[in-house]
């Protein structure tokens, strides 16, 4: 598979609760000392990485994959020739050296994308 599902997300009210349940769940490591509070999850090993982090809005949270690409600015355009909506245009952000992206597929599913800087 050339591209593989390079992250997930899960984001809700209370990302401290969030972070306990999931610790507690699955033995994750969530690291939230950063400015986002936003949890690193680890479990130790060399599986795919994540974040668990509270809702900007206050909205209900969602769950998200993302899925890494070479260049974010080609696919978003790409997912568009096949009839997604960009929610969210490439954004960069540096803390933590990555680039990513959001849009909805042709059935309304939101879907990332995302490039290491």
């Amino acid at each position: 598979m050339a591209n593989r599902i390079s992250w997930f997300e899960i984001i809700g009210g209370d990302a401290a609760v969030l972070h306990g349940f999931y610790s507690k769940l699955f033995g994750w490591n969530i690291d939230a000392n950063n400015s986002m509070k936003y949890g690193l999850v680890s479990d130790g090993e060399a599986g795919l990485g994540g974040g668990i982090g509270p809702d900007p809005e206050g909205g209900p949270g969602y769950v998200t994959f993302y899925v890494g690409v070479d260049d974010i600015k080609a696919a978003i355009e790409k997912a568009q020739k096949l009839g997604a909506k960009v929610v969210m245009p490439p954004t960069s952000i540096p803390e933590f050296n990555v680039t990513f992206a959001l849009f909805s597929d042709p059935a309304g599913h939101v879907v990332g994308l995302t490039q290491n800087s």
